[in-house]
């Protein structure tokens, strides 16, 4: 199946446009990590404090960000997470202690930071322990059961805990909502002593800097060992200038999905990373199949120059990329869209990166050799060989 036949486009007599085009996001995105946003590390890499909060309606996120600056957690990062109608919201703290002490406090802020109304001596059924509430029942004893308070209590405040998370979602909008599992006793005492919010902080997560720094240094490694390996690998089965070629043009596409991530002020987290590696190798792959084209040319078009093999080999390949990476910018658009927040930074660094990468392969690859030719060639020296290995 072919899209395009006897194509004749001249990429090469574009590649100023090609260039002007690079340099414009490449100049922008690093301006933006210089001087903007920065490297938007997720918490994954600078550590960090994750605090899960579910409401019983649609949160304001500009009112959440609001009321984080009024309680002095100036560097909160607030997004939304899972599906839209379950109002859950993931609230990222500057908070880098390890301790069971810092969950607790990571929790105890976002809670007083969002109870702005709640009633004195009263406390937050959606956000009471299990233990709180059996305290208070054998403290209040609505059921009169004396001695045998104990066993009893413990299982209605079980029940209670289990019909506000497992029934309700983790949000109590009404406590009629405890009737049936729950004792009417133990239902009409607690007004006495508990309020209703519409929230409730379902699971609090910690990252230490130690970790951070070290997923930071091994990410850096991975990529840098990616690089290194396919430039040896190129340069051996091609030529090095071949492998100079790729290495530059994954910089690349690298440079320009962290630069974009950096403008939107996405987080990079270990997914993230994930995909840059996954584009190295698609980008990577792209480029070979172009190259492996020019050699096979350069050997049947020997008195052609090579910017005309360069051409015509991107055209014959042109039909099988726009196929290729078509169909896969599909999967991953549509990952992005329907995949969920859990997915949504690995799937926006694949949708950019796939457009990038292709468009490398012919814009910014093909033009390196050209260009060492041309090179070469006002040096004096004899122009680039055709390669001597063979598949």
């Amino acid at each position: 199946m072919e899209f395009f036949r006897n194509t004749n486009i001249d990429f090469l007599g574009k590649k100023w446009y090609f260039l002007a085009f690079s340099l414009v996001f490449s100049v922008a995105g690093i301006f933006s990590m210089l001087f903007w946003h920065g490297i938007p590390y997720g918490v994954d890499f600078r550590g960090g404090t994750l605090v899960y909060v579910k409401f019983s309606h649609t949160p304001n996120d500009n009112a959440l960000r609001a009321a984080m600056d009024r309680a002095g957690l100036h560097n909160a990062k607030i997004q939304r997470y899972d599906q839209p109608s379950n109002n859950e919201v993931l609230i990222d703290l500057d908070v880098q202690e390890t301790s069971e002490q810092a969950l607790d406090r990571g929790k105890t802020q976002i809670i007083n930071t969002l109870e702005t109304n709640a009633p004195a001596g009263k406390a937050d059924l959606n956000n009471a322990s299990s233990l709180a509430i059996q305290n208070y029942l054998m403290d209040k004893d609505p059921m009169h059961l004396g001695s045998d308070a104990d066993q009893k209590y413990t299982q209605q405040a079980q029940a209670i805990v289990n019909a506000r998370d497992k029934g309700q979602g983790g949000v109590l909008s009404s406590l009629d909502q405890l009737k049936g599992p729950v004792d009417p006793a133990v239902v009409a005492s607690l007004p006495d002593g508990f309020f209703l919010s519409d929230f409730s902080v379902r699971n609090v997560e910690i990252v230490g800097p130690q970790v951070g720094a070290q997923l930071r240094r091994q990410a850096l490694l991975a990529t840098a060992y990616s690089l290194a390996g396919m430039l040896i690998y190129l340069g051996f089965r091609f030529e090095w200038i071949y492998g100079v070629a790729a290495v530059v043009t994954v910089f690349h596409d690298t440079l320009i999905t962290v630069g974009a991530f950096s403008l939107l002020n996405k987080d990079i987290s270990l997914t993230v990373i994930a995909a840059i590696l996954t584009l190295i190798g698609y980008s990577n792959n792209d480029t070979i199949v172009v190259f492996d084209r020019i050699r096979e040319n350069i050997k049947l078009m020997r008195r052609e120059k090579l910017s005309e093999v360069v051409n015509r080999s991107i055209n014959q390949t042109l039909s099988r990329t726009i196929l290729t990476a078509g169909l896969t910018f599909l999967t991953v658009l549509a990952l992005y869209l329907f995949g969920g927040e859990v997915l949504r930074g690995f799937s926006l660094a694949l949708v950019i990166g796939i457009l990038i990468g292709t468009y490398s392969s012919i814009a910014i690859a093909a033009p390196i050799l050209v260009a060492y030719q041309d090179w070469r060639i006002n040096k004096g020296k004899r122009p680039m060989a055709t390669p001597v290995r063979t598949k």
